[in-house]
């Protein structure tokens, strides 16, 4: 009976741990539970596109688990989920030529695009808030809530620019220095 109490014991106290650990998120326990893969070309798209390497890293978390060919229901492709039809519409911005759907696979490019995006919403909306919601949902979307004076009109987009927000915060708190931009 004593072992058994004992036992008892011990697993509330690990459990009273866990609870405080996740509760609080400390540096340790983000960089175990949410990855920064790619870091070099998350720093250097941050820094090409003046962009907040944590919010970047949020994004592509939140959209992909850094999983490089991930897929979507709605077709998207990537570290940052991009529609094709998005990045051919960005590879002519930037300067593309041509531009081939398995080009979403290769990190760099799908973050290269990725940024490039984040950072037009950034310009076109002049607030982060709006600039996720439309990353989420759509331009097309937003601008027609915006006409009607409305907020964000979706609840999943809602909860996504709430997430990526959050995501943001733990990737400064985990990553902080292995997310500051040099030069």
């Amino acid at each position: 009976m004593k072992k058994l109490l004992a036992l008892l014991l011990v697993g509330a106290a690990l459990g009273a741990a866990f609870a405080y650990v996740h509760s609080t998120e400390p540096g340790w326990y983000v960089r175990i539970r949410y990855p920064l893969h790619y870091q070099t070309i998350v720093r250097g798209h941050a820094r090409n596109y003046h962009l907040d390497p944590a919010l970047l890293a949020a994004v592509i978390y939140q959209e992909s688990k850094f999983r490089a060919h991930a897929r979507s229901s709605s077709g998207a492709i990537g570290l940052m989920q991009l529609l094709p039809g998005t990045a051919k519409g960005i590879a002519v911005h930037t300067g593309g030529s041509r531009f081939r759907v398995a080009d979403l696979d290769d990190p760099e490019i799908n973050v290269r695009y990725g940024s490039w995006y984040l950072r037009h919403l950034l310009d076109k909306y002049g607030d982060e808030r709006t600039a996720l919601a439309a990353y989420n949902a759509g331009q097309q979307n937003v601008d027609t809530w915006r006409e009607q004076g409305k907020g964000i009109a979706f609840a999943e987009t809602r909860a996504y620019v709430k997430r990526v927000e959050h995501l943001k915060t733990l990737y400064r708190r985990g990553y902080g220095d292995q997310l500051v931009l040099s030069g």
